[in-house]
């Protein structure tokens, strides 16, 4: 039985392990394989850049404070963030990578920067 190649369905001659007939079969073939995975962390990727940025915008002396409403006109997300920093009272900070937002009385939040 003559093995074919998984994308072009052309034979293949060679090694006997060998799936594709050449480097484009092989990556048009893990491409569509792959659409929907990468779909959708490049979706959550370019949220997590969005909000960085407007952190990033909003806090330019690395210490402020804002008010909710401020970083939902800039479309800021709040279910998108990185990693959370609880102190040892009990507070969470929420970062998106090295810029972080703690919520704070009447909607306002303090905007920090992670010293890197």
């Amino acid at each position: 039985m003559e093995k074919t190649c998984l994308e072009c369905k052309q034979p293949l001659k060679g090694r006997a392990d060998k799936k594709f007939c050449d480097d484009s079969c092989r990556n048009e073939y893990n491409n569509r394989i792959n659409k929907d995975a990468k779909n959708l962390i490049r979706n959550v990727n370019n949220r997590l850049r969005k909000n960085w940025r407007i952190l990033e915008e909003l806090n330019p002396k690395e210490k402020t404070k804002i008010s909710r409403n401020k970083l939902i006109e800039k479309g800021f997300d709040f279910s998108y963030f990185t990693s959370t920093y609880t102190t040892k009272i009990g507070t969470v900070y929420y970062f998106v990578y090295n810029q972080g937002y703690l919520s704070l009385e009447n909607d306002y939040y303090a905007l920090v920067k992670r010293k890197e």
